[in-house]
């Protein structure tokens, strides 16, 4: 079945759930539309869902117990075992993840520089 041409894209329905979050801004970077607090990047749009930046435990644990949570690896590469991506067919459904963005948003801005 076609998708609704007058449906929110993916990025329109991240863009209004992640930019109402204090200190968000969003850009393109590598043709990928990501998410920043500050000059560092929390989270990235795919396809198929949305990168994030987690502590490695919990990026660890959101694999191993939710079966849409899986290593993310733009262009087939791997990127760091802090990195997921959550896979939502509707894009709608990434709203059961605003406390998940907030993580990683907490967890960008204070983790140290590498």
């Amino acid at each position: 079945m076609a998708a609704d041409a007058s449906a929110p894209s993916r990025k329109e329905r991240l863009d209004a759930l992640l930019l109402q979050l204090p200190g968000v801004s969003g850009k393109k970077i590598n043709g990928l539309d990501a998410y920043f607090v500050g000059d560092r990047m929390f989270a990235c749009i795919t396809e198929q869902g949305i990168g994030l930046r987690l502590p490695v435990a919990t990026a660890t644990e959101l694999q191993f117990s939710n079966g849409n949570v899986v290593p993310f690896k733009p262009g087939g590469l791997s990127v760091s075992r802090e990195w997921v991506q959550i896979e939502r067919a509707d894009a709608a459904e990434h709203e059961q993840d605003l406390q998940l963005f907030r993580d990683s948003l907490e967890f960008v801005k204070t983790a140290p520089r590498r």
